[in-house]
């Protein structure tokens, strides 16, 4: 049995709003960090310190932007999306608006790479982000 459902086609995935893609991008991302911090032996109250400097949308903005020069035109498409969301709730108020627009693009960009099934895609693009590992 699969851990996770078989991945869709491209034309199904764009089907979900921006803002779903994002929602599973969010938990996407979080994993792969926490996947990461995990082997560092910290203990869980440092754990989440350092999971929280990589899952905001601040820094979120900035790996976006790292990886922007390095999208494929569907997967820029897919960010654009994400970009021009509009959620319906207030930007949280330690957030600027445009990191937080910019960090729903990157969401949704995982989020789509996921639901493809893309993960090896979804592994080099965090490869590039951390360096390959995530420091703590």
């Amino acid at each position: 049995m699969d851990l996770f459902r078989n991945p869709v086609i491209e034309k199904e995935a764009a089907l979900y709003s921006p803002l779903q893609l994002a929602y599973i991008g969010d938990t996407v991302w979080e994993l792969i960090v926490r996947d990461d911090l995990l082997h560092k032996q910290l203990n869980v109250h440092h754990l989440h310190v350092e999971c929280v400097k990589f899952v905001n949308a601040a820094a979120q903005s900035m790996f976006l932007n790292r990886l922007r020069p390095m999208l494929t035109d569907s997967e820029e498409q897919i960010v654009h999306r994400g970009i021009n969301a509009h959620a319906r709730h207030p930007v949280p108020k330690n957030q600027a608006p445009k990191d937080y627009a910019q960090a729903t693009g990157f969401e949704a960009l995982l989020g789509f790479l996921f639901l493809t099934g893309q993960y090896e895609r979804i592994r080099y693009f965090a490869d590039v982000i951390t360096g390959g590992a995530i420091d703590a």
